[in-house]
């Protein structure tokens, strides 16, 4: 029953994800957490389901276009080899745990509080673009996410794009960071498990649906609430054990 559990809310979060333009990493390390999932396999399992759903959320977004190359590229330039090498640095379980909690912060703050769709753009920065695709890439890589979590309101805040453009980009974003960190993490002796098979199932159901509606359909207010909950109980969880 406790898989079964798991297996839906892997599903719900990959919906939720993609229907915004994210892989869902965040989501799948707190679940993860919450069920008491071993690291060593926390990084490398969200990776993977992070570019299935990804690729399937840039897909919908990039059909409806909405994809903007020249403000993509500056970021995925910088983050992919960051993403690589932060795959590939020894870090302790311990420490592993008060990052990702760290950065679930960001994504608590990222769900409750959403960047005003700004009607009037201001051109990006290639300098500042570089700066935060290395940035993001190397803690992706660390932590096993996208970091589409903490691009998005980066480029919301500086508005550099709106929020559907934002989406697409960050969707992107995800897969090629998220394949950056797998190809580290495979340099590492990366050994899958064989749980992994319907946790992918269950994320191509849930990442397809959301990724097809682009925006959710219920009570946003409520879903926002409820994710964040979850979010929450994960951090605990990882700051105290």
């Amino acid at each position: 029953m406790q898989d079964f559990i798991f297996l839906i809310l892997i599903a719900v979060m990959a919906f939720l994800y993609a229907s915004v333009g994210h892989g869902g990493a965040s989501g799948y390390l707190a679940l993860m957490a919450i069920f008491s999932v071993a690291p060593s396999l926390m990084k490398s399992s969200a990776l993977i389901l992070n570019i299935f759903v990804s690729l399937l959320s840039f897909a919908q977004f990039y059909r409806a276009g909405f994809f903007n190359w020249k403000l993509f590229w500056p970021f995925a330039v910088a983050s992919i080899p960051m993403a690589y090498f932060g795959a590939t640095l020894p870090i302790t379980d311990s420490l592993y745990k008060k990052l990702l909690a760290a950065a679930l912060l960001v994504a608590i703050a990222r769900i409750l509080f959403q960047p005003s769709n700004k009607t009037t753009l201001t051109p990006a920065s290639l300098p500042l673009s570089l700066g935060i695709g290395a940035s993001i890439g190397l803690l992706s890589g660390m932590l096993g996410i996208g970091g589409g979590i903490i691009l998005s309101p980066v480029v919301l805040l500086l508005g550099w794009a709106r929020v559907k453009e934002t989406s697409a980009i960050s969707a992107l974003f995800i897969f090629a960071n998220s394949l950056s960190g797998l190809a580290g993490v495979v340099s590492k002796g990366f050994a899958p498990d064989y749980q992994l098979i319907s946790w992918l199932i269950a994320a191509l159901i849930g990442g397809g649906f959301g990724s097809y509606q682009g925006s959710f359909r219920f009570n946003v207010a409520t879903l926002r609430y409820i994710l964040a909950s979850v979010l929450v109980i994960a951090c605990v969880k990882l700051y105290f054990t």
